[in-house]
Order: structure tokens, then sequence, then C-alpha cells
């Protein structure tokens, strides 16, 4: 593999966290798409590496806005409709949690 995000003081410049956060989502961007370029395309597979990804960057960006005070990089990739959607879904599980803790 290869590293993805490369130029001459790239190392220099990052702390120590930001730093083991960026590899980390360039390794999880990088599996991604080696797993989804494949022919066929295994679902599972793909499937987990994307749960990877997703995780890989929250880190990132909660990395980034503790070391830094600057805003979610990512925030304006979903639309307003797929964020109130999230949150529902958010709530209904918690609710759902909640419920069968109770019990």
């Amino acid at each position: 593999m290869f590293a993805l995000f490369t130029w001459p003081g790239y190392q220099e410049r990052m702390t120590k966290k930001i730093d083991t956060a960026a590899r980390d989502l360039i390794r999880a961007i990088e599996k991604h798409a080696q797993l989804s370029g494949l022919k066929p395309v295994p679902p599972k597979k793909v499937a987990r590496a994307a749960v990877e990804l997703r995780g890989a960057t929250a880190a990132y960006t909660a990395v980034v806005e503790e070391r830094t005070g600057q805003v979610n990089p990512f925030i304006d990739v979903l639309d307003a409709g797929t964020v109130d959607s999230l949150v529902r879904e958010r709530d209904r599980l918690a609710k759902k949690a909640r419920k069968a803790e109770k019990s």
C-alpha cells in the first residue's frame, strides 16, 4: 500500500495524537477503497471497512477539534435531512436501550 497523503514536512507539522489519528484514517480509507474495488465486491467486508472508516473519521475529527479548536472538516458532508434522520435513529435506539434496562 502507498501513503495517500504525503508531502514535504508532513510529519514535522503534526502532533503525535493528530498524526496517529490521521494515519488510522488513511489506513481506513485505503482499506475501504481496496475492498470496494474488488470484483465481486464482498458486501460484509466492505460494510465492516465502512464502520472502521466512520470510527477513524470520528476519532480524527475529535482529536483535531481537541488540539486545535477547529470544527469538524467533514461537517458539510451530510445534508440536513440525513443528519435529522440519523439523530432520530440515535434517539430511537437510546429509548429502546433505556426501555430494555428497565425490564
